[in-house]
Formats: structure tokens, sequence, C-alpha cells
């Protein structure tokens, strides 16, 4: 006779559901880390758009906002709202034919108003992202920026900020492969309205 009380260890039928169970908790861990290091690269791509737009929207707010173009000659006399002394009046968009670059580059803060950069549709005058001389950034191939410039709301910056006298400005850079969209929007007020 066979003493069992004896016999120490597990049966098979523990020893199967043992590996089950780990079985289980190992595919969940594999599924957790593919899931982390898919999700790894978005931070990269999040950082670029976000750097893309700031710099756009920095450069932007450093152009003047006045009533004439700065290339009127009436530029330092003019006086408004609305603007009267002007030969070319500034209006939100791009006047005689400048660009981000070039011989006759934007030079008002409203100029910007539709630019955009990058591929997608519309097409833009750049395949790519462009520094603000012209020259293509290698690796961003991917992201497209678009630029908007609005007049502001009344009272959308309080009672003492006229609504003639300030501009809202959103830039919004995508990463086409992913939809990955980041926006930035900026104010410019018009605090030297003959300083351009």
């Amino acid at each position: 006779m066979c003493n069992r009380r004896g016999a120490t260890g597990f049966s098979l039928i523990e020893v199967v559901v043992f590996i089950v169970i780990l079985g289980l908790a190992f595919a969940g861990l594999l599924i957790l880390y593919q899931r982390t290091t898919t999700a790894s690269v978005d931070p990269l791509i999040r950082k670029q758009a976000l750097a893309i737009s700031a710099s756009l929207i920095e450069e932007i707010e450093l152009h003047a906002f006045t009533f004439c173009d700065p290339d009127d000659s009436n530029v330092y006399t003019a006086t408004g709202p609305p603007p009267t002394g002007c030969s070319t009046v500034e209006v939100i968009g791009v006047e005689g034919g400048e660009t981000r670059y070039g011989a006759a580059r934007f030079d008002n803060v409203s100029d910007y108003d539709g630019y955009c950069m990058g591929p997608g549709s519309p097409a833009c005058p750049d395949s790519t992202i462009v520094t603000a001389s012209g020259t293509g950034v290698t690796g961003l191939e991917n992201y497209r920026t678009d630029v908007g410039v609005q007049q502001i709301s009344a009272g959308e910056l309080g009672a003492d900020v006229p609504a003639t006298e300030a501009l809202l400005i959103t830039v919004t850079t995508r990463h086409v492969p992913t939809g990955l969209t980041v926006s930035l929007q900026g104010y410019r007020v018009r605090y030297a309205p003959n300083s351009p």
C-alpha cells in the first residue's frame, strides 16, 4: 500500500492551471509593452509640432501692426481708426505680392493670414517647413502649418482694448501621417500705431 499523506508536489491539473495563468499574465504584459512602445513616439511628434508653431507665432508677433503698410511713406503720420492718410491701407492678408521671404517680405502681422507650409491640401507655397530665410528644414517633411489672423471680438481682451486695435493669431501644426495637431494662439495689440 502506498501512503499518500507523505507525498508532496503538484498535481497535473495544478501545473496546467498555473501555466495558463502565467501565459495570460505574460500576454497582458506584452500588450501593455507594445502599447507603451507605440505611444512613446507621440511625445516627440507633439514636441516637434509645438516647436514649429511656437517659433512661427513668435516670428509673426514680432512684426509691425500699423494703420498703413510699412512700405507706405505715410506709415509714421497716418492716424486711425479708421486709417486715414495712407496710400496703402494695411488690411488682413497680403498686399503687393509679399512673401514670407524674398525681395518683398511680409512686413506686418496681418500679412501672414492664410500662410501655410508643408504637404496637404490646399497646396502651400512651400512643400515642407522652412525657416524665415526660405531654407527647408530636413526631417520636418511630414508636418503642415497653417496660419490665421483675424480681428478680435469686442471685449475679447477687456474694455480697454478696442476690437480694431488687436489681432488674434492662430498657428496650427499637424503631423500628417498621425493626424496629431497642435494649435497655438496669440494676440498682437497696436500699442505703437506709427512704429513699424
